[in-house]
Formats: C-alpha cells, structure tokens, sequence
C-alpha cells in the first residue's frame, strides 16, 4: 500500500468518524428545536383559551344557553325560570336559520331585564358576556356592568337593549325585537 493511499484512507476515516461524532450535535439539536417549537404551540393554546375567555367558572357556555325554535314567534319565558338574580341565556333561531343570543337577568332593583348577548364594540369577536356577581362582563375586553344599568346604559360596551314586558307570569320578547338585533351576530 502506498504512502499517498494510506494517507487518503486514514484522512477518510478521520472524516467519517468526525461526521458521525457530530451526527448526536445534529440529533440532539432537532430535539431542543422540537420541544421550544412544542412549547410555543402549548403557550399559544394556553394565551388565546385565556384571552378568548375560558375557564371562567361563572362564564355560559353557549351549549349550556337554551335554544328556542320559534321563528317568527314572540319568546315567553316564565319568570320562575329567570328570577333568580342570576343571567340566563338563551339561543333564537331566525326564519333563516340565523341565530340570536341573549340574556335575561332580574337586576339587583328586581327588574326583569334583557340584552343581546352582544355590544356594539366587541360584537364582532361574538365572545357575548358572563355574570360575577350583580355585574354582567364583556368576555372581550372584560368591563363591568352592573345588572341595574341592563336596558337603561346603551352604546359601547354595555349590553345592547332587548325590549321585554311583563305579561302576567311570563317575560315576553317580541319577534321582530329579537330580528333587530340579528347583525350582532
């Protein structure tokens, strides 16, 4: 074996054996790159549930609003359902399938009160609101509205009106006044 051949297959292994020492650098770098990319996902999940509004304990969860399919009927709903103190949410299903969300709540006054579950400013987002308390509060942006301001305070952030009566045992909400309010959402 020449010297000039011996020398290229020593230089050769040198080189492999290089490579294949820093194959784990390559390995292990791959690794830390998939768990800082990993980490990244599970924060970003964690921040947009929190900043969406979850895990808020007193928050509706628009599965658990009740729905009516009554297009093009009023709503009654009885007041031993909604005179609590506590808000109730319910879904209203339009003649085109659209639907409206709203709430009822008996104000810390002990009037019966209704509102889109929706503002003009945060509608867009349709993150509506939840209740701490006597107050209702934008899932958005996170204002405190106290149930006593429901139908009275318009614009902004607070709740938009829903027109309500009182007929005899059942809060009533007519129809077109539920329609009114079909571009929140």
């Amino acid at each position: 074996m020449s010297r000039k051949h011996h020398a290229t297959q020593t230089h050769g292994r040198q080189q492999k054996k290089a490579e294949f020492q820093a194959a784990p650098a390559k390995s292990s770098d791959k690794r830390k790159y998939a768990v800082l990319v990993g980490l990244i996902v599970v924060l970003g999940a964690v921040a947009g549930y929190l900043i969406l509004g979850g895990g808020r304990s007193e928050g509706v969860p628009k599965a658990n609003a009740r729905t009516i399919n009554a297009p093009g009927q009023d709503v009654q709903i009885p007041l031993s359902e909604v005179g609590d103190g506590k808000a109730k949410f319910f879904n209203y299903t339009l003649a085109n399938n659209q639907e409206i969300s709203f709430f009822v709540v008996k104000s810390s006054d002990g009037i019966m009160r209704a509102a889109f579950n929706a503002c003009d400013v945060c509608y867009e987002k349709r993150l509506g609101y939840h209740q701490e308390g006597d107050d209702m509060v934008c899932n958005k942006c996170g204002q405190h509205f106290p149930s006593n301001r429901v139908n009275e305070v318009k614009g902004g952030c607070n709740p938009a009106p829903l027109e309500r009566t009182v007929e005899g045992d059942h809060l009533v909400i007519k129809a077109n006044d539920l329609r009114q309010g079909a571009f929140y959402f």
